[in-house]
């Protein structure tokens, strides 16, 4: 199993990106390089440069369900502000499906890649009960 846990600050590590570079760049948390992702939202099993094993974080649903929330939101308010200003034929409201798929994809890509960002920085674990 590849080393999961952040490496030491003020060793050198001048390779490890900021969350904004990690999180719209793709980049893996612990060494920079663009290897997060494999597919639109689906994560690599690990870092092809470094070795760090991104199936080992737990990112979950959340990221889905509050992004349905907020791109829910945008959609139907744009609707309405479209329907009531310029009063369009039903047809032209077709534009919010892939405003909308494309909003969900890359706003997944963005969360997912924020959450493992902060797990890694955090170095996040499931709880556990002392015994």
């Amino acid at each position: 199993m590849a080393n999961t846990s952040p490496p030491v600050h003020g060793r050198g590590d001048s390779a490890a990106p900021s969350l904004a570079a990690a999180t719209f760049g793709g980049l893996c948390p612990r060494c920079g390089a663009r290897t997060l992702f494999a597919g639109l939202a689906r994560f690599a099993p690990t870092c092809r440069s470094c070795g760090l094993d991104f199936a080992s974080f737990n990112v979950g649903d959340g990221p889905a369900a509050f992004l349905i929330l907020i791109v829910g939101a945008i959609v139907a308010v744009g609707a309405i502000l479209l329907d009531q200003m310029v009063s369009p034929p039903w047809w032209v409201h077709l534009i919010w499906v892939p405003i909308g798929a494309g909003l969900t994809i890359y706003g997944l890509r963005i969360g997912k890649a924020a959450l493992i960002y902060q797990e890694y920085k955090h170095r996040a674990q499931e709880g556990r009960i002392a015994e």
